[in-house]
């Protein structure tokens, strides 16, 4: 397949694909529009539109990287949160190991921008799939995958997939979260099971184990430090028993974005095994971070001292309606700001260049293409002003936009971040 730099999307044609951009850019390049350095507020860019902020997004970028090496981890961050090789390769740049995704074709994504180590967090047992990953391992002996098996029957279906082919695939036995959490070995026997049946094939090599511990079922700090436990317990005896022969390094991996101070924490206390242990954690959501979900939950709340990450996006939205002195509508709606954790926050207003913050605005709902808003008597808000809205949860965020302009504090865009799903 060919391969694409990152940087080869400046000369991507802007188009009338792309919310929120100038009319007038019609025909530019990427790289031509982001040389224009115009102003997301005065430079042509129309409602609504969602703007990441330079400053921010390059601190979350530099707090994970220092993170990662103060706690001696690896680092493979969710790449499904962002799915923007821009991203990835800044990422990879500020010190991760390697991209983590979902489904093939965000490995697809990856692979058609040249990146080498993935790690899929979920059991592949599609044949096509199976195929074009085992023609893209043995095309490029420097690419790495390595994904999840939760079952034996899903190992049977990889090995029937995969038979013939030259370099076998590595997979790491996922350990559920619990009862009643999502995918995962539910039980230590049914992992050695699963081991045991990888041993049988020639077409997969375990490599080591993973899991989420943001599916701990009514998750506190000692539910997911025993889950943890039982994660590094199971990769030790998994070792004993032999089943990482067959590797030259064990892979321990775990991380979301609410708990990584525990995994942190629990990795520090593996002990030595067989082989050297990749302690890999997967925290995504960072790079944006956000003004709801996560900044509630970032572990950075309980170790202020570790630092703190910032929210990078504002959406930025214009009203359209003032109907009643307690009601107004933006318009922007559920096409556009995440919505499935929760409702947008109102942050700021802009009026005649003038920022400031949106006192008595709240959103209560949205439609398509609104956002309700509800007014109190301190609200000073008039058809026409801009304003800005704080969003919850970067994972349903960043799928809504397809180039998101990246904007310094007094709104110069120096960038645009193409994604792809």
């Amino acid at each position: 397949m060919s391969i694409e730099s990152p940087t080869a999307l400046a000369a991507e044609r802007v188009d009338h694909r792309f919310k929120g951009l100038p009319p007038d850019a019609e025909g530019l390049t990427v790289g031509e529009l982001a040389a224009q350095r115009r102003n997301l507020f005065t430079g042509g860019f129309t409602t609504p539109v969602l703007a990441l902020s330079a400053e921010r997004l390059e601190h979350n970028l530099r707090l994970m990287e220092t993170y990662a090496e103060r706690h001696g981890l690896a680092f493979a961050p969710h790449g499904k949160t962002t799915m923007a090789p821009q991203l990835f390769q800044r990422q990879i740049e500020h010190g991760a190991w390697g991209i983590t995704l979902a489904v093939p074709h965000q490995v697809r994504v990856a692979r058609a921008f040249g990146f080498g180590r993935v790690f899929l967090a979920n059991e592949l047992v599609d044949p096509a799939a199976l195929g074009w990953i085992a023609a893209e391992l043995a095309a490029d002996p420097d690419f790495r995958l390595v994904c999840y098996v939760d079952s034996v029957r899903g190992v049977q279906l990889m090995d029937a997939a995969l038979r013939g082919t030259p370099r076998p695939v590595d997979v790491v036995v996922e350990l559920a979260a619990g009862e009643g959490a999502r995918t995962g070995v539910r039980t230590e026997a049914e992992c050695a099971a699963v081991a045991e049946a990888v041993a049988a094939t020639g077409t997969l090599r375990l490599v080591g184990v993973a899991g989420y511990e943001g599916e701990v079922p009514q998750a506190t700090p000692e539910r997911v430090h025993a889950w943890l436990r039982r994660l590094v317990a199971l990769a030790v005896d998994l070792d004993k028993a032999g089943r990482f022969d067959r590797t030259e390094e064990i892979v321990v991996s775990a991380g979301g974005s609410a708990w990584f101070d525990a995994v942190a924490e629990v990795f520090a206390e593996i002990p030595a095994l067989s082989r050297p242990v990749l302690k890999l954690l997967r925290s995504g959501a960072y790079v944006s971070h956000d003004d709801g979900h996560y900044r509630r939950l970032t572990p950075f709340n309980r170790v202020p001292e570790e630092g703190a990450l910032e929210p990078a996006f504002r959406l930025w939205t214009q009203v359209v309606s003032r109907p009643a002195p307690d009601q107004a509508f933006v318009n922007a709606g559920k096409r556009d700001a995440a919505y499935d954790l929760d409702l947008p926050f109102a942050q700021v207003v802009r009026r005649d260049g003038i920022e400031r913050p949106a006192t008595g605005v709240s959103v209560t709902a949205l439609s398509d293409q609104h956002a309700w808003l509800r007014t109190t008597e301190e609200a000073d808000l008039e058809v026409g002003d801009w304003v800005g809205l704080g969003l919850s949860h970067p994972c349903t965020s960043f799928d809504k936009w397809q180039l998101i302009p990246v904007a310094e504090a007094d709104g110069t865009v120096v960038d645009y971040i193409r994604t792809f799903f």
